[in-house]
């Protein structure tokens, strides 16, 4: 597996099964060149065998390095960032939900559902974009729902981008985050305002916004339901002292960007 491959497999599973509509922001924002991919985001769970050491492993053995670190108490989750030397390879975001910080149901369900995993299957890549490798009840769904969102979503979904990034510095007929979420806007897309429109500031080197979560149809072990799926972003990078645009995360930020999916 090659590093273009494992992101046009991404892509493609995102597009079909997370975010549908990611295909019509492309073309709302495509200007000629193909648009960048400032990073992608990955959920998990922190228990043997598909914590964020798992996830990361593939981007590992492709030359990425971990060049950051997080923590989200309130969400209680914590997360890592992987970058490569070649600087057009998108970043990715890993985060993973730390069970033993939640309710006794929770931490029951989820480790019901990652007692089904194959282990065998995670020595592989593809397991990034193969969504769920458990089954769930809609029931046991809603009961992750009322007390994570995250904890629901990843549960429905499984693996795969949660979101793919567009890279606002790249486009010529839009300088700013809020000139994209209007134009976005006008076309009929929701953007996430949850701590404003427009998160983080250029006082922290990056600007990021996001759309809400497309709808899609899920099915569960004992039903079919239509349940929040990916999203896409948009981020804004500022230059450092040196000329170089930084390429870290803002915490603050990423806390209300994980809303795009209530």
């Amino acid at each position: 597996m090659t590093l273009e491959s494992l992101f046009a497999s991404l892509w493609q599973d995102y597009t079909v099964r997370l975010c549908p509509s990611a295909d019509k922001v492309h073309r709302l924002l495509k200007e000629g060149d193909e648009l960048i991919n400032d990073h992608i985001a990955l959920r998990t769970f922190n228990l043997s065998p598909v914590g964020i050491e798992t996830l990361a492993k593939p981007f590992l053995d492709l030359g990425y390095q971990v060049c950051g670190d997080y923590v989200f108490e309130a969400k209680k989750l914590v997360a890592i960032h992987l970058q490569h030397a070649n600087e057009k390879m998108p970043k990715v975001f890993i985060s993973e939900l730390r069970i033993e910080l939640c309710s006794a149901k929770l931490q029951e369900i989820v480790e019901k559902l990652v007692a089904q995993v194959d282990k065998q299957a995670l020595n592989k890549g593809e397991f990034l974009y193969r969504g769920r490798p458990w089954q769930i009840s809609h029931e046991d769904y809603l009961t992750l729902a009322k007390e994570s969102e995250y904890a629901a979503w990843l549960a429905a979904h499984g693996y795969g981008a949660n979101h793919f990034t567009v890279s606002v510095n790249q486009l010529n007929h839009f300088t700013d985050v809020v000139d994209v979420n209007n134009k976005l806007r006008d076309s009929g897309f929701v953007i996430n305002e949850s701590g404003g429109e427009v998160k983080g500031s250029p006082d922290v080197l990056l600007e990021q916004s996001s759309t809400m979560a497309d709808k899609v149809m899920v099915d569960f072990s004992d039903r079919r339901a239509e349940i929040p799926g990916g999203f896409y972003e948009f981020a804004k990078r500022y230059p450092l002292a040196n000329g170089g645009l930084y390429q870290g995360f803002v915490a603050a930020s990423a806390d209300k960007i994980f809303e795009s999916t209530n």
